[in-house]
């Protein structure tokens, strides 16, 4: 059968179209019914980027240090938070943690620079060659580290507590990172006079370096009197400094007797 449709004319097509459009048909019927209620399909989304971590705070080692010194109520607490601190890479290659060695009631704390093998391998300062001739320097004077009464002895302590491999100077990172436990452990101590052993502990103490121009005049480090000398290993290798260094002992004896 003819449909219908195919007898209008062109004109009569036309107006029926527009007509149909009046009523908001905007769209030709297609072969296939379309299903108006159907939602249709969200079309897929590019995943979305990672976002980039935030930036971590930067930690501040001395801070850390600092907070950790202050802590520290007793000699014995500050031992256990110097040797648990995290921040400073000499401990990953150290055998022992060296802390000090002697009476802790001493007049005197002789400040060294840092373990050499020797007392990486025993865990006390100042015992290979170096160490003997300090015994003997403060013998001289009446002083040693195994005296019991405060007048006589000596505590000996390094600014670094790890040796620094192949017996390096320290570098100014790790001084700043180790000098809130210093400071910390000479209040502990409670000295009259610190010595002070060489470059290292006179760049920590007093922020100079140049140990030959320092030694012999008094200086003042931690709030207390200090005495900058040579180190023992320097006077091993350098006999003839020997009498500068018993100059400087005689200066620490008389500082001493002066003020009991």
């Amino acid at each position: 059968m003819e449909s219908p449709l195919s007898s209008l004319d062109f004109h009569a097509a036309r107006a029926m179209l527009e007509w149909q459009m009046e009523l908001g048909a905007d769209e030709p019927i297609g072969d296939a019914p379309i299903d108006r209620y159907e939602v249709a399909a969200e079309a897929p989304r590019p995943a979305a980027a990672m976002p980039a971590p935030l930036p971590r705070s930067e930690i501040d080692p001395v801070e850390v240090a600092r907070i950790a010194a202050g802590a520290a109520g007793s000699l014995e607490e500050l031992a256990g938070l110097q040797s648990d601190y995290p921040h400073c890479d000499l401990r990953k290659g150290a055998r022992n943690f060296v802390f000090a060695d002697g009476n802790p009631q001493a007049r005197v704390l002789i400040l060294g620079e840092a373990p050499g093998r020797d007392e990486d391998i025993e865990g006390r300062p100042f015992v290979g060659r170096a160490g003997q001739l300090l015994d003997r320097m403060f013998a001289a004077i009446g002083l040693a580290r195994t005296a019991h009464n405060r007048d006589e002895a000596i505590y000996i302590t390094n600014v670094m507590p790890w040796r620094p491999p192949q017996n390096r100077d320290p570098e100014p990172a790790e001084i700043a990172m180790m000098l809130p436990f210093v400071a910390r452990h000479v209040e502990l101590v409670n000295p009259d006079i610190v010595v002070l052993m060489g470059n290292t502990p006179c760049d920590a103490a007093l922020g100079r370096r140049g140990i030959l121009r320092l030694r012999g005049s008094w200086a003042e480090a931690f709030g207390r009197p200090a005495m900058p000398m040579t180190h023992p290993a320097y006077l091993l290798r350098n006999p003839a400094a020997k009498r500068e260094a018993w100059a400087d002992l005689l200066a620490i004896k008389s500082r001493l007797e002066a003020s009991r």
